[in-house]
């Protein structure tokens, strides 16, 4: 039960901190840089499986071995690592491979990865200690 409560802490913290950052914060800035690949409409099981999945891989690469032997601190370190390289993958293989892909899109959303998989980590081992 507790893995559970720990998955969903870690969940509702990356979700609703990714939401304010896509839907209020940074959304001019992906706009401009890749306004024309939007689509009409989100596609919600593609949103909700990436988050799922996501958060997952987040709970047992961080939050997991830092809950069990290091601490919110040491969730901070993983999860910004786990964010840095899953998000690097993305946005170095779409620089790569896609026309107008800037680098500074690459790099800010690159930086944002591994803080929100930091920030959300450290909650969910936070959390994982409270159960």
């Amino acid at each position: 039960m507790a893995m559970i409560l720990t998955y969903l802490a870690t969940l509702i913290a990356f979700a609703g901190i990714d939401f304010i950052w896509l839907g209020y914060i940074a959304q001019g800035f992906y706009k401009s840089q890749i306004g024309h690949l939007y689509a009409d409409n989100v596609n919600l099981p593609a949103a909700v499986a990436f988050y799922l999945v996501y958060v997952l891989g987040l709970v047992l690469f961080a939050v997991q071995p830092a809950a069990a032997s290091g601490g919110v601190m040491k969730a901070l370190t993983l999860g910004a690592t786990f964010g840095f390289f899953c998000y690097a993958t993305y946005d170095l293989t779409n620089l790569a491979t896609l026309k107008n892909w800037t680098l500074q899109l690459s790099l800010t959303d690159m930086a944002w990865g591994a803080l929100l998989s930091g920030i959300s980590a450290a909650i969910g081992a936070f959390a994982a200690g409270k159960f």
